[in-house]
């Protein structure tokens, strides 16, 4: 066992919510020599995602359901059975555990999905196998997996730098909520970073924390997300679902999140998000639409 890792008893199965991951705003800064983007993101998680379920068996298994399981089924390693062996390999203990994901996220949206799948099966192992491992150490192994895990790991707003591995406390948030669509249609992240063609932005961490869901938006709407113009041009329907989301009556602010396809609307309470929602739903039946709240003090029990 790591030196970092300490021992106490293990549990039984037990369940692990894998939260949707918005950037709330994302600045591409620079570039490192090894091709990596630096970046700036004000991080925030939705009240909507996935869901981990982990228990005793005599070998490692992952079955998946929900909604939107048939998308993985061609995968031949899921980041959650990669996070599960990292972690056994870490703690030294045996990769054993039945685990089964509810897959209600679309995949390859912009939303953290696998990251937040890694990230919610590392918390549901830690306590089935009775490991603690401390916050940099995991925060470790979450990096070996995908830049999104360590801010998908800390499960709350944050400040996000460098290509993910940089995190420091956000300014408290306001209460808000928000609606999320996506077209289901993937798109490759590495994809849009090579499509990118504008210079570097500097970096702009949210000062002191607004006041309600119309100041974050006004402070929101000073930054921007530097992927969604080529993101757009690779897929031009990402143009037109926010275009759905920005002509919603009660919608504060319209945006992507990550590299996309999935993109959000601001809004300031519950009513108007949900009416949002149906609207959004009635008009385009294609598309994956959720309306949760904004996440503030963070998703782990």
């Amino acid at each position: 066992m790591t030196q970092s890792l300490s021992s106490r008893p293990a549990g039984d199965a037990v369940e692990s919510f894998a939260a949707a991951k918005i950037n709330l705003y994302l600045h591409v800064t620079g570039r490192r020599d090894d091709g990596y983007h630096l970046l700036d993101s004000l991080v925030a998680f939705a009240g909507v995602g996935d869901l981990i379920r982990v228990g005793p068996s005599d070998d490692l298994s992952l079955a998946i359901d929900g909604p939107n399981a048939g998308s993985l089924a061609a995968e031949p390693d899921n980041i959650v059975l990669r996070a599960a062996r990292a972690l056994a390999a870490a703690a030294g203990v045996p990769a054993k555990a039945a685990i089964t994901l509810t897959k209600r996220l679309p995949v390859a949206s912009g939303i953290g999905g696998g990251s937040a799948d890694g990230a919610a099966t590392l918390r549901g192992l830690c306590r089935l196998w009775g490991v603690s491992p401390d916050e940099t150490e995991l925060a470790r192994i979450g990096l070996s997996l995908g830049a999104d895990l360590p801010v998908c790991l800390a499960g709350r707003p944050m400040q996000m730098a460098g290509i993910g591995e940089v995190l420091a406390a956000a300014p408290n948030l306001p209460p808000a909520w928000l609606v999320l669509v996506n077209p289901r249609v993937g798109l490759s992240t590495p994809a849009v970073f090579k499509a990118r063609q504008a210079v570097f932005s500097a970096q702009a961490p949210l000062v002191g924390s607004p006041s309600d869901a119309h100041a974050l938006a006004s402070a929101l709407a000073e930054r921007g997300n530097d992927l969604t113009e080529p993101a757009v041009r690779l897929l031009p329907v990402i143009g037109d679902v926010l275009a759905a989301i920005a002509g919603q009556p009660s919608c504060l602010l319209a945006r992507m999140s990550g590299s996309g396809a999935t993109c959000f609307g601001l809004f300031a309470d519950r009513t108007g998000a949900e009416e949002a929602a149906r609207q959004l739903a009635l008009g385009h039946a294609d598309w994956w639409v959720a309306a949760a709240p904004l996440v503030i003090r963070g998703t782990q029990v």
